[in-house]
């Protein structure tokens, strides 16, 4: 057919070599088939490891809205101002003589500060009880003349110009008795007016004299600053739109204007949690401001502690009213979007949604939802981090705890 073959040389192998080349090989292809079986075993078990199993749900812990009587509160923020503050000014001239307090010091009404130089004034006080004592004599010296020619005209003894003269000379004197009275008046009062005392009580502030000063020459000299701080005053101002609501609260309960003096009002500073100092309303302003559009308003602190200063940046709130059935749920688990405020809430399918809200007043570590959420919700309180919307959880009911009374933050 015309086909080419190739010849090779071929191996001529003896009985006694390939004998024992078969007993090499025996046991491999003895284990062979065994080793198939093994080899299928292996990679039918990676098989059924590799083949994908879903992953549980996420136990995630859920809780109903606490519901409970919550009080309403008009927040708003304002400033500590002192009710008096007084500036402590000599009213006579002279040289400071002593001074009777360290800066800064805590002083009762009627505590003597400061003492100008006393011996003019005394000396002024002598002169005018001199003055006093002779006029005292001068009047009873033409009192006695009066009556005698009173007596002598009677008798036609002494003529009427004799009479009318010594009638003149007893007014001028008792006239004159009056002015050396006024004169020891004025002396005593500018001798009381060496001795600076303060008003009220209060802190002084740091001396603007020194040991020594001439003082009050010519105009009033500074001396010092008390300010009052028991009682203690905070205002603060309400929108127009509170303004009414709480006009409206008013007219509904018929409270009178010593009734509104009994609203309490609370405060707290920045450092301080909760609101922990007490006042009742004090004032109102009787026009709202234009460019504001707002109210003044005035609460008044006995502040016992001292702990307010004037100046001081407070929080402030003012129960407007209490709603027995308000929903509250954990501040922590609210989270914030583009489209506003939100919970997660898990369905009957215990499937998770997210649930607009609109948020209500903090109480405690708690936050009141006005709008969004229905007492029977299921609210997710923990795993916010990784759960997500249409996600599937396996749920752990957890309730949630009342806040302590007394407690709420501003909003």
């Amino acid at each position: 057919m015309g086909e080419n073959f190739e010849l090779r040389p071929v191996e001529i192998s003896s009985p006694a070599r390939t004998g024992r080349a078969w007993q090499r090989s025996r046991p491999f292809l003895m284990a062979a088939p065994v080793l198939a079986v093994a080899v299928g075993l292996v990679l039918s078990g990676c098989g059924d490891r590799n083949a994908f199993v879903p992953p549980p749900p996420p136990k995630i812990e859920l809780a109903a809205p606490l519901k409970q009587a919550v009080t309403r509160y008009l927040m708003a923020t304002g400033n500590t101002a002192a009710v008096n503050t007084t500036t402590l000014v000599a009213r006579v001239q002279g040289f400071i003589q002593s001074i009777d307090y360290n800066d800064g010091d805590f002083v009762k009404a009627g505590k003597t500060l400061f003492v100008i130089e006393q011996q003019p004034y005394q000396l002024s006080l002598e002169q005018a009880q001199a003055g006093m004592a002779s006029a005292e004599a001068q009047t009873k010296k033409s009192k006695a003349d009066y009556e005698r020619q009173v007596d002598l005209a009677a008798k036609n003894i002494s003529s009427q110009a004799t009479l009318d003269a010594a009638t003149a000379t007893y007014d001028a004197a008792v006239a004159a008795q009056k002015q050396s009275q006024v004169n020891i008046d004025q002396a005593q009062l500018n001798l009381s007016y060496t001795e600076v005392k303060a008003p009220f009580d209060g802190i002084v502030t740091a001396r603007e004299v020194s040991l020594g000063q001439l003082v009050g020459a010519g105009s009033p000299t500074t001396l010092a600053t008390i300010v009052q701080l028991q009682p203690i005053y905070v205002n603060f101002y309400v929108s127009e739109a509170d303004v009414q609501s709480i006009r409206d609260n008013i007219r509904a309960r018929s409270l009178t204007s010593e009734e509104l003096k009994k609203i309490p009002v609370e405060v707290g500073l920045q450092s301080e949690t909760g609101y922990p100092h007490k006042g009742t309303l004090d004032y109102a302003a009787p026009s709202i401001t234009a460019n504001t559009g707002t109210l003044l308003v005035r609460g008044v602190f006995q502040n016992d502690t001292k702990a307010l200063l004037p100046g001081y940046f407070v929080r402030v709130r003012v129960p407007r009213g209490k709603e027995n059935d308000a929903l509250l749920v954990p501040d922590r688990v609210v989270g914030s979007d583009q489209a506003g405020r939100y919970v997660f809430v898990v369905n009957k399918d215990d499937v998770v949604e997210q649930r607009t809200v609109v948020l209500g007043q903090q109480v405690g570590e708690l936050r009141v939802i006005e709008k969004g959420l229905a007492p029977d919700d299921r609210v997710v309180i923990s795993g916010l981090m990784t759960v997500v919307p249409g996600q599937k959880i396996e749920p752990v009911i957890k309730t949630i705890s009342a806040p302590a009374p007394d407690a709420g933050t501003a909003q």
